[in-house]
């Protein structure tokens, strides 16, 4: 195996690593379920593709990368749906605590 093809497959695989990081950030930090929802979507997509072309790297092109493609296929097809459904649940049902900021909650609480 070649120094530059494990440099490549390091480096794509901190790039994955990196975007779920800042998924994981992303998911606790927004305060709105629509904006977390929106987070780790991104994050799971984007994070996945660049661990996936980083184990293909290191594993050279074989069978195991042909299936470590139809895994990013398969994922890319079902992710998508599930967000989308999920949000329309949360749509549907929306009531005013979801929409309402937690520090806005605070005030109406102390108010009271």
């Amino acid at each position: 195996m070649s120094t530059f093809r494990v440099v490549l497959a390091i480096i794509l695989l901190a790039i994955g690593m990196l975007f779920i990081l800042l998924s994981v950030i992303g998911v606790f930090r927004m305060k709105f379920v629509m904006n977390r929802m929106h987070a780790a979507a991104l994050g799971d997509t984007c994070g996945l593709l660049f661990m996936i072309l980083g184990l293909i790297t290191i594993s050279g092109f074989t069978f195991t990368s042909l299936k470590l493609l139809g895994v990013l296929v398969l994922f890319w097809l079902t992710s998508p749906v599930s967000g989308h459904l999920l949000s329309n649940m949360v749509k549907s049902t929306m009531n005013s605590d979801l929409t309402v900021h937690a520090d806005q909650k605070e005030l109406e609480n102390k108010a009271k």
